[in-house]
């Protein structure tokens, strides 16, 4: 039997994950990974790029320990995006940020002081604002850290990095590379010319090659890899996910539910909206964009709410053998719609242009324990997430003009029935869940596939591939309770708001210039 191996790095876990060539999931291993502020450096989150490196190997050794790894055909890589890592001449890394790593507070700024409409005007041709952007830290990098800048020859995103450390070869897909802000849309390209005009280097961009690209081999001898292997040009998560969930067609929606739940649409590259609100990128479909809305942290919070509140179900979790999600799911099964009026405060709708939240928090806690406990909180989060996202949906939705009727839902919070329902229950819409959950590794193994040989094509691939585990229509008496909840939340979330503005709490995360 042969095989495909997708490398996975997110922004909570680093993962490897082994496929058949029909894709079926053999095996997969993961670690949770934290990204550490840097000392004094406020709003950081750097990226350990050795670390890291090392969790991986250990996945890709635990995750083929039953074959035999010259069976592996080809590998290939999906990350985060927005995160970038810097090289030397050598292609030794220098430095390296994560996803949210809002640091350049201060360059952004002084970004718009001195270029008054250069976001506006970068927007439009990149499908991305300053917020998450690479020119800022670039920026950052050149003014506090002038020794790094000096020795920069070369940038990447996180995907490429693994690709770079198995084959020595640093390139760079469209699907990633178009969430740097510093690439065309419409040409799928880098373009140095928005560095150069901010007086950053404009010859340290690699060549941009599509997803399922063979880009080399396996140097890297400490990866257990065959050096025979085939190192395949991956791309973004969210966009190899929908591959992995069969969204390659103009009109076909998804919402991926990972430590930031994405809401997507697929279209013909169009003008980015005037308003900034959301966010275009390039698909890893060769002339096929995206339309973007993000709901930020929900899996993360998640995260938290497990580790700080639920330390007892962890345990007994660990004696069923099951995760500790599927305690917490059973002990929200029966709260009633709407949480008894729980109304958490984490992620905003997005607001691309000017992108920024409250402070964390749950509104209208009681003291009655029998209704006002973790089972209630729980599911209170798992309904805030699908609020936060059919809102997002919306936005879109008047964008686009195109109806969405069916919502494809994977990562790892399809994989409960709660949350599931209640998205369709919120958004109104069908949803669909797909045999296999993890739906960006499958994608990331398609690309491997194709780059391999032994698929024709992303594309075509992924609609042979993809089957279905179950549909879910919404209960529309549900929906039109929570058509209400909505309104209530929208009200409470700007008062919230209000109080970050005020300076009375403190913002759940703020991009950088705001």
């Amino acid at each position: 039997m042969k095989y495909l191996l997708a490398i996975d790095a997110g922004t909570g876990s680093g993962r490897a994950v082994l496929f058949d060539t029909n894709g079926k999931q053999i095996s997969a291993s993961s670690e949770e990974w934290t990204h550490i502020s840097e000392e004094d450096v406020p709003n950081s989150m750097g990226f350990d790029c050795e670390k890291n490196w090392e969790l991986i190997c250990r996945c890709i050794e635990e995750a083929t320990k039953e074959i035999d790894v010259n069976d592996i055909l080809a590998v290939s890589a999906t990350s985060m995006r927005e995160g970038i890592v810097l090289y030397d001449e050598e292609g030794n890394e220098l430095w390296a940020v994560a996803n949210v790593d809002a640091r350049a507070d201060v360059e952004v700024r002084e970004l718009k002081e001195k270029f008054p409409e250069i976001e506006e005007e970068f927007y439009t041709l990149s499908g991305q604002t300053f917020a998450l952007g690479a020119l800022p830290r670039l920026l950052w990098v050149k003014k506090n850290r002038p020794e790094i800048y000096e020795k920069t020859a070369k940038i990447s995103m996180i995907s490429d990095w693994i690709l770079a450390r198995f084959s020595g070869v640093i390139a760079s897909d469209p699907s990633n590379a178009g969430t740097a802000g510093i690439y065309s849309l419409e040409n799928r390209d880098w373009m140095p010319k928005m560095a150069e005009k901010v007086g950053i280097k404009s010859d340290i961009f690699p060549p941009s090659v599509e997803s399922g690209t063979v880009i080399g081999t396996v140097k890297d001898k400490e990866s257990v890899l065959s050096l025979e292997t085939k190192v395949v040009m991956g791309g973004g998560d969210v966009q190899l996910g929908s591959a992995g969930l069969g969204v390659v067609k103009e009109g076909e929606v998804a919402i991926i539910g990972g430590s930031f739940w994405q809401q997507i649409v697929n279209v013909k590259a169009p003008q980015p909206p005037k308003d900034m609100n959301i966010r275009i990128n390039p698909h890893v479909i060769k002339g096929m964009s995206q339309v973007e809305g993000i709901t930020f942290f929900s899996g993360l919070v998640m995260r938290w709410f497990r580790d700080a509140l639920c330390e007892s179900e962890k345990v007994f979790a660990q004696k069923r053998e099951v995760d500790t999600y599927v305690i917490l799911e059973e002990m929200a099964r029966d709260i009633p719609v709407g949480s008894y009026g729980i109304l958490p405060i984490f992620s905003d709708v997005m607001k691309y242009g000017k992108w920024y939240h409250a402070s964390p928090s749950f509104l209208n806690l009681g003291l009655d324990p029998k209704r006002y406990n973790k089972g209630s909180m729980f599911k209170s989060l798992q309904e805030n997430a699908c609020i936060v996202s059919a809102e997002n949906l919306d936005n879109i939705e008047k964008f686009t003009g195109k109806e969405i009727d069916t919502i494809v839902f994977a990562g790892g919070a399809s994989k409960g029935i709660l949350w599931p329902q209640i998205l369709a229950d919120v958004t109104g819409k069908k949803v669909k869940i797909p045999e296999v959950k993890e739906a960006t590794a499958l994608g990331c193994a398609i690309a491997a596939g194709v780059g391999a040989g032994i698929y024709e094509s992303i594309e075509s691939t992924a609609k042979e591939l993809v089957t279905w585990d179950r549909s879910i229509l919404p209960s529309m008496e549900n929906h039109e309770i929570y058509k209400e909840i909505r309104k209530k939340w929208k009200i409470a979330y700007t008062a919230q708001l209000a109080l970050v503005d005020q300076g009375v709490t403190e913002s759940m995360w703020k991009a950088p210039g705001l």
